[in-house]
């Protein structure tokens, strides 16, 4: 459902929403992340021109989530590295599955897309934090 692209995407995003207002060093999150270094370079860039974070070259420098970014759903992180979904993608791989020319997994394969779709849409980048603040 996921390229592997969209996922290191998440995870680095995950990671620079962990370490608000703070450069980090694209070795560090190379290292932290388990992302080859070359590879993340290339997500990193795109991060960039899409205006998810900042970069800074020199000392001090390094990626920075911008603040705005946080309460994007990851949706559009998803979007910009996988391209529109096709929502109406049959299980089985009928192509005319419909209401009116249903497969037999075709009501429950609905509620899973419906689902996934709220998870995604509802879900920002500030939610991928995995350490949570002090005193929650």
């Amino acid at each position: 459902m996921v390229s592997q692209t969209g996922k290191y995407a998440l995870r680095i995003l995950g990671y620079l929403a962990d370490h608000p207002g703070q450069w980090v060093q694209g070795s560090q999150i190379a290292s932290e992340t388990g992302i080859p270094a070359n590879y993340l370079s290339k997500i990193m860039n795109q991060l960039r021109k899409r205006g998810f974070i900042l970069s800074q070259k020199g000392w001090g420098g390094g990626f920075l989530l911008r603040e705005e970014a946080r309460l994007v759903p990851i949706a559009e992180v998803l979007t910009l590295f996988d391209g529109v979904r096709d929502d109406k993608e049959c299980l089985f791989g009928i192509r005319k599955c419909d209401a009116e020319n249903p497969c037999p997994l075709h009501a429950h394969w609905e509620k899973v897309q419906d689902s996934y779709r709220l998870m995604l849409c509802s879900t920002t980048i500030a939610d991928l934090r995995t350490v949570k603040p002090s005193g929650t």
